[in-house]
């Protein structure tokens, strides 16, 4: 009998797409694991085949009353993963300690660990988007959220626990089953929007005379391939590590409203609004997943095109909802 595999955040955009892939693959065991609260996130759930749904808490309680001392992998996608979150004490709660007390339970059952580091963590990129353990110490988020992250992967990284887990740095993700996820929704979701109700797109002016309005520059990846990563390693046992998990190729905002107006075969028409803010001194101009580290751990697969991956994005799932 197979050991299950646990998916944390498996009613969120990731999560999600994390625990219908392992279906596809034949994997039914899951343990699923979310906090559905009283919104629509629940319905991301419809249509997955696991063994059990259960709180964040309950799962504690589950782990440290030892009725489960065997599990083939936990993918800890679960967090909170709003950058403008202002609670510093419930993001290190729910972003840094829960995750810590997972990692230990897995590492002492010999349980492959899979967890959700942030390109949040490089803050604004002055000292390059590198993964290399010799890098990571000295960066400096600009929010909460990112330093959450940060916390996590430091600790690992002095314990000297990167050679058997693995953190993967997300970009810019995009695509199916994100809807639940509000203002922290990718820019393709909320363009769609609005140019169904409108028109028109709306992006941020830029503050930085180095950067033309529309011309800030990320790096954007489909979720399709987030997943694609992140099972990579859930199965290979052999590598351990903090590893970027982007394309390794800016794009700007433009370029992405542009493929949103071309997937929905309507006029190109974008408008600049001024930067709220509390976003001001936040804002990453520009991200760019370094991706040498991740090809050398054996992650050769290729990256979907932002215009491709828009575009189906949009064709096969927003316009049939």
């Amino acid at each position: 009998m197979r050991k299950p595999i646990i998916v944390t955040g498996a009613a969120g955009f990731i999560g999600r797409n994390i625990a219908a892939e392992l279906n596809r693959r034949g994997f039914k065991n899951l343990i699923l694991v979310d906090s559905l609260g009283s919104d629509e996130k629940w319905k991301n759930l419809v249509g997955l085949e696991y063994e059990d749904l259960l709180q964040p808490d309950d799962f504690l309680s589950v782990l440290t009353g030892k009725s489960l001392n065997k599990a083939e992998a936990i993918i800890h996608m679960g967090a909170c993963s709003a950058t403008t979150e202002r609670d510093a004490d419930f993001l290190l709660e729910n972003n840094y300690r829960y995750t810590r007390t997972l990692a230990e339970w897995a590492l002492c059952r010999d349980v492959r660990f899979v967890y959700a580091s942030s390109a949040a963590t490089y803050g604004d990129g002055a000292q390059g988007y590198s993964d290399e353990d010799s890098e990571t110490p000295a960066l400096r988020p600009l929010n909460m959220y990112g330093y959450s992250k940060h916390m996590f992967d430091t600790w690992a990284l002095r314990n000297g626990l990167l050679d058997e887990i693995v953190g993967l740095k997300f970009f810019n993700v995009y695509g199916p089953y994100e809807q639940h996820k509000g203002d922290m929704r990718s820019v393709v979701h909320k363009s769609f929007g609005q140019v169904l109700g409108r028109g028109y797109i709306e992006l941020f002016k830029s503050d930085k005379p180095d950067y033309a309005d529309g011309e800030q520059m990320r790096d954007f990846i489909y979720v399709k391939d987030v997943v694609d990563v992140c099972l990579h390693f859930a199965f290979q046992k052999s590598c351990g590590g903090l590893f970027n998990c982007g394309t390794g190729k800016a794009r700007t905002w433009k370029a992405l409203a542009t493929a949103v107006f071309v997937a929905l075969d309507k006029q190109v028409d974008i408008r600049f609004i001024d930067m709220p803010e509390q976003l001001k001194g936040k804002y990453q101009y520009f991200t760019q997943a370094e991706a040498a580290k991740l090809r050398k751990a054996g992650y050769d697969a290729p990256f979907t095109e932002l215009e491709d991956g828009v575009k189906d994005y949009i064709q096969n799932y927003l316009l049939k909802q």
